[in-house]
Formats: C-alpha cells, structure tokens, sequence
C-alpha cells in the first residue's frame, strides 16, 4: 500500500519543478539548470501483465547539455528486490526516450539511505553488465533548516528537509521555522506545503507537532488539512474535558483514584465511553468499578 508520506517525499518535486536542480548543487552534482522540466507519465508498463510505476518522472531539458530524463523514488525501508526494479526503470527509460537517465532516491532514515546508495550489479562479480546505483537525499545530505527566513526563501526545499529529518533531534526547530515562515504567505502557495508536510511526517511523532504548529501558527489557513488538523484538536479537546469531568466527579465523593485508573481516563479518546464513565462515577463505590460494563 503506497503510504501518504511515501508520496510526500516524491511529490514535491512534482510541485516545485526546479526543486532537483537546486538541490543538485548540494548534491555536488555538475548539472545546469535546466530552461524547461516537465512532468512526463510514470506508467513503465509493457505489453506483459507485469505493470511497473516510478513515483515520479522528470524531463529536464538545458540549454547547453541537452536533456536527461530523472526517475525519482521515495523508499521508506530497505528492499532486496528494488535494485532490479531501479534497473529495470532506467533500462527501459533509456530505451523508450533515448535519453541520458538518472536515479535520485528519497529516505527519511540513515540505514535505508545507505543501503539504497550501494553499487548493485546485475550480473556476477567478473562481468558486472549493469550497475545500478542511485543519488540518494536523506537525512545524512539534506540541509538542516532552522531559519524562518532561510525557509521562507525555500518553502519546498525547506519541506523536503522536514520529511527526510523526521526522525532527527532537530525535527521541532525545522517544522517551527517552516511554520513561521509560512505565516503571511498567500494561501495557494502555503496550502501545498502544509499538506506535503503533514503528509510527509504521516504518523511519525513529528507529524504530531506539525499539526499542532499549523492549528496554532497558521490557524487562517482553510485547507482541507488544516481544518482535518483543526478537527482533531477539537475533538482531542471535547476527550480532555470528558476525562477531566469523570475525575472531577470521583474527587467530588471523596473516591481515591490510583494511578493506573486515573492514566486509563486520561487517554481515552472515546467520547461515548467516556460519558458513560462519567455517569458511573456518581454511584461506584470505588474507581475501578467505572470501567464495569452495564451488563455485569
């Protein structure tokens, strides 16, 4: 199943066309800019029942090195079988296009990034044939953006650091600087880039503060995210009350609540239940018969 976040990762050079070629110098890749890119079909399927899909299909045309087809995967764990996939995109790209093609992976840890970086030959050691080894962006390459106004003057690639340093230290500072750099940006160009963002983190714990950043900081927004984002906190905030409300009322009649009872209210996030514990309260003797069904 393709995952929101996998998306994400691959997506966004889709949004921003000239995403690649900015990245490419941090990259040390000896590109030119290109004059055109263009988005061209990511269906690889041949005439065989085997249907074969990249995520995301770049043309990049320059003025003085003509044109290279790019093949842009995102991969959130290590797979033995995708090297050959690789091979078999960039083999057939080249056939069909006639056209220099190149490989660029995007990984949100360090062991995926790595692994996806090696050298991988199809054929034994002494006769290598065709080797396939892909430029990688994860979270060992990609730039650590902390300033608002360093990530103002690059929404998507501040974005892209965002979803590939998911999982590092310095996850809040990022997500804060793009949050806050997002403020007074019109709406058509912020709204892509929450949702790239908020679907990038998908349900890591940083996704988590992303969207209590974009329920706070950039509360104007009407997205359909950020009113999903907006929605959950309401509901999250009806829960906190309902759980505050069952240990109100045990307080009220001098019930002691031990502290496994009292951490079982407190993360609940079911409404119903929690009405339900609410009414018990007021008449169980002691706080663990709450969570005693009606039917006992």
């Amino acid at each position: 199943m393709v995952s929101s976040n996998h998306e994400a990762m691959h997506r966004i050079f889709q949004h921003d066309l000239r995403l690649f070629s900015r990245l490419s110098g941090m990259l040390g890749l000896p590109l030119p800019p290109p004059v055109e890119v263009t988005v061209l079909p990511t269906d690889l399927t041949e005439s065989a029942p085997v249907e074969r899909r990249v995520d995301t299909l770049l043309r990049l045309d320059s003025a003085d090195d003509g044109s290279l087809l790019l093949a842009i995967e995102a991969q959130g764990k290590k797979d033995a079988a995708k090297p050959a996939s690789w091979a078999y995109y960039t083999a057939y790209l080249w056939t069909k296009y006639r056209l220099p093609t190149a490989l660029l992976v995007v990984c949100q840890d360090r062991a995926t990034a790595e692994w996806a970086g090696r050298a991988v030959c199809s054929g034994p050691p002494h006769m290598p044939t065709l080797t396939i080894q892909p430029v990688v962006v994860g979270p060992h390459n990609m730039p650590v953006i902390t300033d608002p106004a360093e990530a103002r003057a690059d929404l998507a690639l501040t974005t892209l650091s965002a979803i590939t340093h998911a999982g590092d230290p310095d996850i809040d500072a990022i997500l804060k600087a793009l949050s806050t750099a997002l403020q007074g940006v019109p709406e058509d160009i912020a709204d892509p880039i929450i949702e790239f963002t908020a679907q990038g983190l998908g349900k890591h714990p940083a996704g988590e503060l992303w969207r209590k950043l974009v329920a706070v900081d950039l509360s104007f927004y009407k997205s359909f995210i950020s009113e999903e984002i907006r929605d959950e906190g309401r509901a999250e905030g009806r829960t906190q009350q309902g759980a505050k409300f069952v240990l109100a009322v045990l307080d009220a009649r001098g019930i002691a609540v031990p502290g496994s009872v009292r951490e079982r209210i407190t993360t609940c996030d079911d409404l119903g239940l929690l009405d339900q514990w609410v009414r018990r309260a007021a008449t169980v003797p002691t706080a663990e018969d709450i969570f005693t069904t009606e039917d006992e």
